[in-house]
């Protein structure tokens, strides 16, 4: 007699910490939506970040 296999995959839970696809394309979203918010302050204002940082 052979064992019966299993018919249905079983659903595996997303982890709640550290490294995910959600939490990766969150992390992205925000990095770019930052980038573009910076390139933008910078063009309006005239000033670079090292001089709103008080270094340049």
């Amino acid at each position: 007699m052979t064992t019966p296999q299993p018919t249905v995959t079983p659903k595996l839970e997303e982890p709640k910490f550290g490294f995910s696809g959600y939490a990766e394309r969150l992390n992205g979203r925000a990095a770019m939506i930052g980038f573009a918010l910076t390139l933008i302050i910078e063009y309006v204002t005239g000033q670079g970040v090292l001089a709103w940082l008080g270094l340049g």
